[in-house]
């Protein structure tokens, strides 16, 4: 079974959205406006393009990416890889970025039956959680920024569930205060 990765970079306090600085959100930005850039640091992302074989994303986040990321030289090994769109409601892909849309999560969970390495989601919130909710998520890579930013989507849903038991895999901190950290869940 392919392995899914959810992604992200995280406030201490949970926060994810905007962090690149999407238009929107009041501390849009806070990676690289409220904490030193320290190069160490982002070492994983390097990692996870190199070690992933599949995108996963939701319909937003999708949409946001697809005029972008083709033109970012960063991101060649992610634009050489297949992607693909979790929507009920996305008519077609973007011409731009080429993408499969999967229409549910039993789409999703086909697609880890597949054969191939890990799949990664970016951004996605609301992706992020159905997947956490329905089971989906096999590990969590997260940097976690010494910030707290309040209000904002978060990278865990508030639903009522039994414990997700999770293992540090791995973890490093950073001169700047942020913390790497991966996590297997139910391992």
């Amino acid at each position: 079974m392919r392995p899914l990765i959810v992604t992200a970079f995280v406030s201490a306090d949970g926060v994810m959205e905007a962090p690149g600085g999407e238009e929107g959100y009041r501390n849009s930005g806070w990676t690289f406006k409220d904490v030193e850039f320290d190069e160490a640091a982002y070492e994983i992302k390097g990692r996870e393009q190199e070690e992933t074989t599949a995108l996963l994303l939701g319909r937003r986040s999708y949409e946001a990416f697809a005029p972008v990321w083709p033109t970012m030289e960063e991101f060649a090994e992610y634009n050489a890889m297949p992607r693909y769109v979790v929507s009920t409601t996305l008519e077609s892909d973007d011409e731009r970025w080429p993408a499969t849309v999967l229409r549910s999560l039993d789409d999703v969970a086909a697609l880890k039956e597949t054969e191939g390495g890990p799949i990664a989601v970016h951004g996605s919130a609301t992706l992020g959680h159905a997947l956490a909710d329905a089971g989906l998520v096999d590990r969590y890579h997260l940097l976690v920024f010494p910030l707290l930013l309040g209000a904002g989507k978060r990278l865990f849903s508030d639903a009522d569930k039994d414990t997700t038991r999770l293992r540090l895999a791995e973890y490093e901190a950073y001169g700047n205060g942020i913390m790497k950290c991966v996590y297997d869940v139910n391992p």
